[in-house]
């Protein structure tokens, strides 16, 4: 009895700390809306403010279960399958478990089921669902293999991008498939969501630890970047393989489409949904569990309740998401966009830098890196560098917009800057930054800032022109924390170098005539 008690006194003293984290998260962006709505740009009917303030409350809750279920049950799961299985030395198993999983998980994974839900008009979404699922599957089969081998990480990023932009040059040649380009690049950064990064990460430190080496903790980054990748390449190829007319509708982002399906069968729907993304998980680490892990059952006992947690937290999350979220992120990027271009230029920079903060992802980031370094990159660190690099990306994808320019004419110099400073950072800056772009295009990025940023381009440049300046701002989002996180990086380097010159010019300025110099 005494042992249950400290348990549950233990689970509700976490769950009180994650909601007051959730609620400091969520706050920003709804006050931003709120505000808005007093102003003439935005207006807001009385059942819409209801509306949002009740999403607004189911996503504060949401967020906090399931960071506590996050903690309890995804990633100690992630972890000790990685060191059940690298243990039993049975290399076939470990790739085979790798690929299955990374293809189980991302078909269901929610995030890839919105974007597929918003492009139905004019690709099949079961056949770019499973697409995803392939790629996804296939790179982190490579990451593991990655870990395993100690491979760097730089090398393998450089000559997956490399393929990435080959295979986009294909896709600009085809006259009819081109409009797809942002659309592509939008489902790397979907498929790494609230399900599948907690696990996968975790996944990578359990391997990574157990294989050993001076680098362990480096090494056990790289598998969010890898398997953003994949999906990239599988959907240009699917995309250039494909025929047929590019007549795309947007989907029916008001209230009243919400109202009229009901929040009975909204909250159905959405709990099938998590049901079905957290069963593959569960069913495989069970079996595991049974065949090889053979866990204490104090654990297992513990796993299950964060399952329950992260079920409950995902279904609010998600469902708050689409009642309110959505609806209101389209009707704020049309009326905005529609009287005053700069404002929302401006807003979609403001927005982007608090909306990363209620990525629930970000947050199960930011704790593995703060302790797999040590506190070498803090949490703040890594929020403020995440929350600018966002708040540019957004800021962008609307200037880009208003101009009507080609995706890559971002993609490529950022990919070029993100690669060339991965020579100049410490490894383990690199690792990060790129698990950080595929955690930081999170739920809501796809379900409110990519309707915002569609609500503009029909606003300036109508429905035809959403396909092809609308769809890009997920793969934004996944690029530029690239670079502001290397920025960290650079500058610890450049302020070592600082510190060190500036002992040398001491010694050198020394009085003493023979001063005694100690190298390390």
């Amino acid at each position: 009895m005494i042992g249950n008690s400290s348990f549950l006194s233990d689970l509700f003293k976490s769950l009180g700390e994650k909601l007051k984290e959730s609620l400091a998260s969520v706050l920003p962006v709804s006050v931003i809306v709120i505000l808005l709505s007093f102003t003439p740009w935005l207006s807001l009917s009385s059942d819409e403010m209801w509306l949002f303030i009740g999403g607004t409350l189911m996503l504060i809750f949401g967020i906090g279960l399931f960071n506590v279920g996050a903690d309890m049950a995804m990633t100690p799961m992630g972890q000790y399958v990685g060191e059940g299985l690298t243990s039993s030395k049975k290399m076939g198993l470990l790739l085979s478990v790798a690929f299955v999983m990374g293809l189980l998980i991302t078909v269901a994974e929610p995030d890839l089921s919105v974007l597929a839900a918003q492009v139905g008009t004019i690709m099949n979404g079961q056949l770019l669902i499973y697409t995803v699922g392939l790629g996804v599957g296939l790179m982190l089969l490579l990451g593991v293999m990655k870990i395993v081998f100690h491979a760097d990480l730089t090398s393998i990023l450089l000559f997956c991008y490399m393929v990435l932009f080959c295979l986009a040059a294909l896709l600009m040649d085809n006259d009819d498939r081109w409009p797809l380009l942002s659309m592509c690049f939008d489902s790397g950064g979907v498929t790494t969501g609230p399900i599948t990064v907690p696990f996968i990460m975790a996944l990578g430190v359990g391997i990574a630890m157990t294989v050993g080496g001076r680098n362990a903790s480096e090494n056990s980054f790289g598998l969010i970047a890898l398997c953003s990748v994949g999906p990239i390449a599988a959907v240009l190829v699917l995309s250039s393989l494909t025929s047929g007319p590019l007549d795309f509708k947007i989907p029916d982002y008001s209230m009243e489409a919400v109202r009229e399906e009901g929040m009975g069968a909204l909250l159905l729907g959405t709990m099938g949904d998590v049901a079905r993304s957290l069963v593959f998980i569960v069913l495989f680490f069970f079996i595991l569990q049974f065949l090889i892990l053979k866990l204490p059952w104090t654990k297992i006992i513990q796993i299950i309740f964060g399952i329950v947690y992260t079920f409950v937290g995902l279904v609010l999350f998600l469902s708050a998401v689409e009642m309110s979220f959505m609806p209101v992120g389209f009707k704020i990027g049309q009326s905005l966009a529609s009287q005053n271009p700069v404002i929302i230029i401006a807003l979609a920079f403001i927005i982007g830098n608090v909306v990363v903060l209620a990525e629930p992802a970000v947050h199960v980031l930011n704790n593995q890196v703060s302790e797999i370094t040590g506190g070498e990159v803090s949490r703040r660190q890594m929020m403020m560098a995440l929350s600018i690099g966002v708040g540019v990306s957004i800021g962008l994808s609307v200037i880009r917009v208003y101009y009507g320019f080609s995706l890559l004419y971002y993609l490529i110099p950022g990919y070029i800057l993100s690669l060339g400073l991965s020579f100049l950072v410490p490894k383990l800056y690199t690792a990060i930054a790129f698990d950080s772009g595929g955690v930081a295009s999170g739920p809501l990025t796809s379900s409110f800032i990519l309707p915002l940023v569609i609500g503009a381009c029909m606003a300036l440049k109508g429905e035809s022109s959403v396909l092809e300046l609308a769809f890009g701002v997920v793969a934004m989002v996944a690029m530029t924390p690239l670079i502001t996180i290397q920025s960290l990086g650079f500058r610890s380097v450049v302020s070592v170098r600082m510190r060190k010159n500036a002992a040398v010019r001491r010694i050198l300025a020394s009085k003493d005539e023979d001063p005694i110099i100690y190298f390390e």
